[in-house]
């Protein structure tokens, strides 16, 4: 499964797992962020400048992330969609979009797709996880991560955009049995998934060139970013392990191979301390051996799930982690959990964050 921005594992076996859910017909298992964290469970980003040789930095605290308001920025032009489109759904069908007055997108990493090409005004309703501030106003069209079928069709979308953790499977079967126009896209597992994503959302509301530029912009932004990274003065490259946490769930896991994180780590010039210890799976309970295992120099998390466990001084409680290089040096990384694991038009924000904190001070990232 995969931990989208939804706040909360979608399964009991944790927020990526292979039993965490269904596709557009059986919810499937999983994980991307990071398709989901949305269990959709998810982390996120400004600049910081090249350090090269730079003085190791002292021990640095907790990051608090950036200030920035929760916004998308939209593309200046306003979008001039040329319809109708049909277009292929993950799902193996054909949909024919022939309007886009009435837009319902079912995940929060959809709606900043859409938002960011300029489709603000037509959009009629949120899922849960769309939680940037243009967006908070609009209904919510989902019960914890469910969809509520009623709910969309009350108020008669054009369009439905969904991804391939959208469920339950009956609500899906319901919209499209109502006649409405519903595309199913697959999930973002890394950063190569970004520009493929707005590619299609962009295809699907008739602005092609509108997603082309959205694209290059995005992709545009993230090399900036990476190119900001500090070179560490011994070549090591920081070991970071990326913890899903809900204190008051009492849910501790470690995220591994596929948990959705590790494409952005190592697009900040870090090492996935849980991947490289040889965690296969998307994640496992925390353990103190597991923890030993992965030696992380510093830890990334998603605000809500640092802010579950009462912040720097719950995390420590948790065994294992006041024993790692991390927890001694208590170095965080905290990411808002709407934003890590997008893979969209604001994933070079959730770099520079991470970048930011990661390297404060100038340092070496250790």
């Amino acid at each position: 499964m995969r931990i989208t921005q939804d706040f909360a594992p979608r399964a009991t076996g944790g927020p990526a797992g292979p039993d965490a859910g269904r596709t557009a017909r059986r919810r499937p298992a999983r994980g991307r962020a990071v398709a989901a964290l949305t269990a959709a469970v998810a982390f996120a980003l400004v600049l910081s400048g090249c350090g090269q040789g730079a003085e190791p930095a002292p021990k640095p605290a907790s990051a608090k992330g950036s200030a920035e308001a929760d916004r998308v920025e939209p593309l200046a032009a306003a979008p001039a969609p040329k319809l109708p489109v049909t277009v292929d759904s993950a799902d193996g069908t054909k949909v024919t979009i022939d309007s886009t007055d009435r837009i319902v997108p079912l995940t929060g990493s959809l709606s900043e797709i859409v938002f960011t090409l300029g489709f603000d005004r037509q959009v009629v309703a949120r899922d849960i996880t769309a939680t940037f501030e243009q967006a908070e106003k609009l209904p919510v069209v989902t019960r914890a991560h469910d969809v509520s079928a009623e709910s969309v069709l009350s108020l008669k979308p054009t369009i439905v955009l969904a991804d391939t953790t959208t469920g339950p499977s009956e609500a899906i079967d319901q919209i499209r049995d109502a006649g409405i126009p519903l595309l199913v896209v697959e999930p973002a597992k890394e950063l190569a998934d970004v520009g493929r994503r707005i590619d299609t959302v962009a295809e699907a509301l008739g602005v092609p060139s509108a997603g082309a530029e959205l694209k290059k912009r995005t992709e545009d932004r993230i090399a900036a970013v990476q190119k900001s990274i500090p070179a560490a003065p011994d070549g090591r490259k920081p070991r970071v392990a990326f913890l899903y946490l809900r204190g008051s769930a009492a849910v501790y896991l470690l995220g591994g191979a596929e948990s959705g994180a590790g494409s952005l780590l190592e697009a900040a010039g870090a090492v996935d301390a849980g991947k490289e210890s040889g965690l296969k799976k998307d994640f496992t309970a925390i353990t103190s051996e597991a923890l030993a295992k992965a030696a992380p120099d510093a830890i990334l998390l998603m605000t809500k799930g640092f802010e579950s466990v009462g912040g720097m001084e719950g995390l420590v409680k948790i065994p294992g982690i006041a024993e790692t290089p991390a927890g001694m040096d208590r170095r965080v990384v905290t990411v808002d959990d709407g934003m890590l694991l997008n893979y969209g038009p604001r994933t070079d924000r959730v770099l520079t964050e991470i970048v930011e904190q990661l390297y404060a001070k100038g340092g070496e990232g250790r």
